[in-house]
Protein backbone atom coordinates (compact mmCIF):
# COMPACT_ATOMS: atom_id res chain seq x y z
CA UNK A 1 0.00 0.00 0.00
CA UNK A 2 0.71 3.32 -0.38
CA UNK A 3 1.42 5.76 2.88
CA UNK A 4 0.70 9.42 2.51
CA UNK A 5 2.46 11.63 5.46
CA UNK A 6 0.52 11.81 8.84
CA UNK A 7 -0.23 15.15 10.30
CA UNK A 8 0.12 15.56 13.97
CA UNK A 9 -2.99 14.44 16.06
CA UNK A 10 -4.46 15.81 19.33
CA UNK A 11 -2.67 14.18 22.12
CA UNK A 12 -6.02 12.37 23.29
CA UNK A 13 -5.92 10.35 20.20
CA UNK A 14 -2.34 9.70 19.50
CA UNK A 15 -2.50 6.04 21.47
CA UNK A 16 -5.54 5.33 19.57
CA UNK A 17 -4.12 6.66 15.98
CA UNK A 18 -0.31 6.59 15.73
CA UNK A 19 -0.04 2.61 14.62
CA UNK A 20 -2.82 2.88 11.68
CA UNK A 21 -1.35 2.91 8.19
CA UNK A 22 -2.49 6.48 6.44
CA UNK A 23 -3.84 3.99 3.64
CA UNK A 24 -6.36 2.66 5.03
CA UNK A 25 -8.34 5.62 4.40
CA UNK A 26 -8.41 4.44 0.88
CA UNK A 27 -12.50 5.16 0.83
CA UNK A 28 -14.13 2.69 -1.94
CA UNK A 29 -14.39 3.65 -5.25
CA UNK A 30 -17.87 5.22 -6.66
CA UNK A 31 -18.16 5.90 -10.56
CA UNK A 32 -21.51 7.10 -10.04
CA UNK A 33 -22.92 10.39 -11.59
CA UNK A 34 -23.46 13.25 -9.71
CA UNK A 35 -26.03 15.69 -9.97
CA UNK A 36 -25.08 19.64 -9.83
CA UNK A 37 -25.44 21.48 -6.39
CA UNK A 38 -26.97 19.83 -3.45
CA UNK A 39 -28.24 23.50 -1.94
CA UNK A 40 -27.02 22.65 1.32
CA UNK A 41 -26.61 25.60 4.14
CA UNK A 42 -24.13 26.69 6.05
CA UNK A 43 -21.31 24.88 4.11
CA UNK A 44 -19.57 27.66 2.67
CA UNK A 45 -18.80 28.98 6.05
CA UNK A 46 -15.94 26.31 6.68
CA UNK A 47 -13.87 27.42 4.07
CA UNK A 48 -14.43 25.05 1.26
CA UNK A 49 -14.64 26.77 -1.82
CA UNK A 50 -16.91 24.95 -4.66
CA UNK A 51 -16.23 27.27 -7.58
CA UNK A 52 -12.45 27.30 -10.22
CA UNK A 53 -9.91 24.67 -9.63
CA UNK A 54 -6.83 26.92 -10.06
CA UNK A 55 -5.26 25.61 -6.58
CA UNK A 56 -2.10 24.09 -6.44
CA UNK A 57 -1.72 19.82 -6.24
CA UNK A 58 -0.29 18.25 -3.75
CA UNK A 59 3.09 17.52 -5.01
CA UNK A 60 2.79 14.68 -7.71
CA UNK A 61 5.57 14.85 -10.67
CA UNK A 62 3.16 15.78 -13.30
CA UNK A 63 1.73 19.25 -11.61
CA UNK A 64 4.81 20.52 -10.94
CA UNK A 65 4.52 24.19 -13.07
CA UNK A 66 6.46 23.17 -16.38
CA UNK A 67 5.76 22.84 -19.75
CA UNK A 68 6.19 19.67 -21.23
CA UNK A 69 9.30 20.12 -22.41
CA UNK A 70 10.84 21.25 -19.23
CA UNK A 71 10.45 25.11 -19.64
CA UNK A 72 8.89 26.93 -16.74
CA UNK A 73 5.38 29.56 -18.22
CA UNK A 74 5.53 32.52 -18.36
CA UNK A 75 2.47 34.49 -17.28
CA UNK A 76 0.73 34.21 -20.72
CA UNK A 77 1.85 30.14 -20.44
CA UNK A 78 0.30 29.88 -17.59
CA UNK A 79 -2.94 31.78 -18.18
CA UNK A 80 -3.23 29.21 -21.24
CA UNK A 81 -2.52 26.12 -19.14
CA UNK A 82 -5.31 26.69 -16.86
CA UNK A 83 -7.83 27.48 -19.18
CA UNK A 84 -6.89 24.21 -21.18
CA UNK A 85 -7.15 22.49 -17.49
CA UNK A 86 -10.46 24.26 -16.75
CA UNK A 87 -11.81 23.25 -20.35
CA UNK A 88 -10.88 19.44 -19.76
CA UNK A 89 -12.63 19.95 -16.27
CA UNK A 90 -16.34 21.22 -18.51
CA UNK A 91 -16.32 18.94 -21.16
CA UNK A 92 -15.77 16.23 -18.17
CA UNK A 93 -19.34 17.07 -17.49
CA UNK A 94 -20.93 15.91 -21.01
CA UNK A 95 -18.36 13.88 -22.36
CA UNK A 96 -16.96 10.46 -21.06
CA UNK A 97 -13.41 10.07 -20.48
CA UNK A 98 -12.56 7.51 -22.95
CA UNK A 99 -14.18 9.60 -25.22
CA UNK A 100 -12.69 12.92 -24.70
CA UNK A 101 -9.63 14.00 -27.11
CA UNK A 102 -6.91 16.22 -27.31
CA UNK A 103 -8.45 18.22 -30.16
CA UNK A 104 -11.89 18.61 -28.36
CA UNK A 105 -10.04 20.54 -25.34
CA UNK A 106 -8.06 22.66 -27.62
CA UNK A 107 -10.72 23.96 -29.66
CA UNK A 108 -12.39 24.40 -26.36
CA UNK A 109 -10.05 26.56 -25.15
CA UNK A 110 -9.43 28.18 -28.28
CA UNK A 111 -6.37 27.15 -29.20
CA UNK A 112 -4.76 23.18 -30.34
CA UNK A 113 -3.91 20.08 -29.55
CA UNK A 114 -0.54 20.84 -30.63
CA UNK A 115 -0.61 23.49 -27.57
CA UNK A 116 -2.05 21.12 -25.51
CA UNK A 117 1.13 19.20 -25.82
CA UNK A 118 3.22 22.12 -25.10
CA UNK A 119 1.91 21.96 -21.56
CA UNK A 120 0.67 18.10 -20.96
CA UNK A 121 2.21 15.07 -22.43
CA UNK A 122 -1.52 13.31 -23.31
CA UNK A 123 -5.02 13.59 -21.23
CA UNK A 124 -4.31 11.37 -18.49
CA UNK A 125 -1.14 13.87 -17.48
CA UNK A 126 -3.80 16.74 -17.22
CA UNK A 127 -6.39 14.35 -15.63
CA UNK A 128 -3.80 13.95 -12.75
CA UNK A 129 -3.04 17.72 -12.46
CA UNK A 130 -6.93 18.45 -12.32
CA UNK A 131 -6.94 15.02 -9.50
CA UNK A 132 -4.48 17.26 -7.77
CA UNK A 133 -6.04 20.13 -7.61
CA UNK A 134 -9.24 18.36 -6.57
CA UNK A 135 -7.50 16.61 -3.56
CA UNK A 136 -6.13 19.83 -2.49
CA UNK A 137 -9.30 21.39 -1.47
CA UNK A 138 -10.40 18.17 -0.52
CA UNK A 139 -7.89 18.22 2.18
CA UNK A 140 -10.03 21.27 3.40
CA UNK A 141 -12.80 19.18 4.84
CA UNK A 142 -11.13 18.59 7.60
CA UNK A 143 -12.18 21.73 8.87
CA UNK A 144 -15.96 20.23 9.17
CA UNK A 145 -14.77 17.85 12.05
CA UNK A 146 -11.54 19.93 13.84
CA UNK A 147 -11.83 22.59 16.70
CA UNK A 148 -16.03 21.64 17.02
CA UNK A 149 -17.92 20.69 20.01
CA UNK A 150 -19.02 16.46 19.40
CA UNK A 151 -21.46 16.42 22.57
CA UNK A 152 -25.31 16.39 22.13
CA UNK A 153 -27.31 19.02 19.92
CA UNK A 154 -23.98 20.18 18.53
CA UNK A 155 -22.47 16.90 17.72
CA UNK A 156 -25.45 16.62 15.48
CA UNK A 157 -25.23 19.68 13.61
CA UNK A 158 -21.22 19.14 13.26
CA UNK A 159 -22.70 15.56 11.83
CA UNK A 160 -24.87 17.38 9.28
CA UNK A 161 -22.68 19.82 8.53
CA UNK A 162 -20.22 17.45 7.94
CA UNK A 163 -22.32 15.23 5.97
CA UNK A 164 -23.42 18.16 3.21
CA UNK A 165 -19.90 19.52 3.03
CA UNK A 166 -18.78 15.97 1.66
CA UNK A 167 -22.48 16.00 -0.37
CA UNK A 168 -21.48 19.42 -1.85
CA UNK A 169 -17.97 18.73 -2.80
CA UNK A 170 -18.92 15.34 -4.75
CA UNK A 171 -21.71 17.02 -6.35
CA UNK A 172 -19.13 19.99 -7.28
CA UNK A 173 -16.55 17.93 -8.25
CA UNK A 174 -17.83 14.94 -9.76
CA UNK A 175 -16.36 15.50 -13.25
CA UNK A 176 -12.96 14.56 -12.00
CA UNK A 177 -13.99 12.36 -9.48
CA UNK A 178 -15.44 9.85 -11.71
CA UNK A 179 -12.27 9.68 -13.40
CA UNK A 180 -10.20 9.41 -10.08
CA UNK A 181 -12.06 5.96 -9.60
CA UNK A 182 -12.21 4.69 -13.04
CA UNK A 183 -8.04 4.70 -13.20
CA UNK A 184 -7.73 3.78 -9.65
CA UNK A 185 -10.09 0.81 -9.76
CA UNK A 186 -8.19 0.11 -13.63
CA UNK A 187 -4.65 0.44 -10.98
CA UNK A 188 -3.01 3.65 -11.03
CA UNK A 189 -1.23 4.29 -8.02
CA UNK A 190 -0.38 8.06 -8.85
CA UNK A 191 -4.41 8.14 -8.58
CA UNK A 192 -5.00 6.09 -5.66
CA UNK A 193 -2.68 8.18 -3.90
CA UNK A 194 -4.48 10.99 -5.11
CA UNK A 195 -7.75 9.59 -3.73
CA UNK A 196 -6.09 8.37 -0.40
CA UNK A 197 -4.28 11.82 0.06
CA UNK A 198 -8.09 13.50 -0.63
CA UNK A 199 -9.43 11.58 2.56
CA UNK A 200 -6.73 11.11 4.61
CA UNK A 201 -7.50 14.85 6.57
CA UNK A 202 -10.92 14.11 7.24
CA UNK A 203 -10.45 10.88 8.63
CA UNK A 204 -7.78 11.65 11.10
CA UNK A 205 -9.68 14.13 12.60
CA UNK A 206 -12.66 12.19 12.61
CA UNK A 207 -10.89 9.80 14.56
CA UNK A 208 -9.08 12.10 16.50
CA UNK A 209 -12.78 12.98 17.45
CA UNK A 210 -13.88 9.42 18.07
CA UNK A 211 -10.95 8.78 20.23
CA UNK A 212 -11.70 11.83 22.49
CA UNK A 213 -15.23 11.51 23.31
CA UNK A 214 -14.71 7.55 23.85
CA UNK A 215 -11.99 9.55 26.48
CA UNK A 216 -14.37 11.82 27.78
CA UNK A 217 -17.37 9.51 28.36
CA UNK A 218 -14.71 6.53 29.69
CA UNK A 219 -15.82 4.05 27.09
CA UNK A 220 -13.53 1.10 26.12
CA UNK A 221 -12.79 1.37 22.34
CA UNK A 222 -14.94 -1.59 21.08
CA UNK A 223 -13.78 -0.27 17.88
CA UNK A 224 -10.21 1.65 17.36
CA UNK A 225 -11.14 5.42 16.57
CA UNK A 226 -9.06 5.18 13.00
CA UNK A 227 -11.33 2.05 11.86
CA UNK A 228 -15.13 3.92 12.74
CA UNK A 229 -13.37 6.80 11.23
CA UNK A 230 -12.35 4.76 8.30
CA UNK A 231 -15.57 3.23 7.55
CA UNK A 232 -17.50 6.71 8.18
CA UNK A 233 -15.79 8.53 5.85
CA UNK A 234 -15.97 5.59 3.33
CA UNK A 235 -19.60 5.38 3.38
CA UNK A 236 -20.04 9.36 2.85
CA UNK A 237 -17.46 9.14 -0.16
CA UNK A 238 -19.68 6.48 -1.82
CA UNK A 239 -23.27 7.54 -0.57
CA UNK A 240 -22.09 10.93 -2.33
CA UNK A 241 -21.02 9.50 -5.40
CA UNK A 242 -23.95 7.27 -5.95
CA UNK A 243 -26.30 9.89 -4.92
CA UNK A 244 -27.87 9.84 -8.47
CA UNK A 245 -28.23 6.30 -8.27
CA UNK A 246 -30.43 6.82 -4.55
CA UNK A 247 -32.32 9.18 -6.28
CA UNK A 248 -32.85 7.02 -9.08
CA UNK A 249 -34.83 4.20 -6.63
CA UNK A 250 -37.22 7.25 -5.58
CA UNK A 251 -35.19 7.60 -2.24
CA UNK A 252 -35.25 11.19 -1.11
CA UNK A 253 -31.68 12.94 -0.55
CA UNK A 254 -33.50 14.35 2.89
CA UNK A 255 -33.68 10.87 3.97
CA UNK A 256 -30.29 9.87 3.05
CA UNK A 257 -28.96 13.11 4.31
CA UNK A 258 -30.80 11.71 8.00
CA UNK A 259 -29.13 8.27 7.92
CA UNK A 260 -25.83 9.47 6.77
CA UNK A 261 -26.05 12.14 10.01
CA UNK A 262 -26.89 9.84 11.93
CA UNK A 263 -24.34 7.22 11.31
CA UNK A 264 -21.88 9.83 11.87
CA UNK A 265 -23.19 10.82 15.26
CA UNK A 266 -23.63 7.22 16.24
CA UNK A 267 -20.13 6.72 14.62
CA UNK A 268 -18.96 9.51 17.16
CA UNK A 269 -20.40 10.30 20.07
CA UNK A 270 -22.46 7.03 20.90
CA UNK A 271 -26.04 5.43 20.33
CA UNK A 272 -28.41 8.34 21.81
CA UNK A 273 -29.75 11.15 19.31
CA UNK A 274 -30.63 14.12 20.63
CA UNK A 275 -33.52 16.59 19.30
CA UNK A 276 -32.70 18.12 16.56
CA UNK A 277 -36.14 18.85 14.70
Amino acid sequence: MVETPVRETPAVATAAIKTTPASVVDAGSGAGTGTAGVGTPGVAATGIGTTGIGTPGIGTAVNTLRASDGRVPGRRGMATRQRLLDQTYELLRTTPYRELTVADIGRAAGTSAATFYQYFVDIEAAMLTLADQVAAEGAKLSELVDQRPWRGAAGWQNASTLVDGILTFWAHHQPVLRVVDLLTEEGDQRFRRVRVAMLNEITRALAAVIAEAQTRAGRVAEVAPMAMAGALVSMLAHVASHRAGFEAWEIPIDEMREAMTRLVFWGVVGPRVPKHL
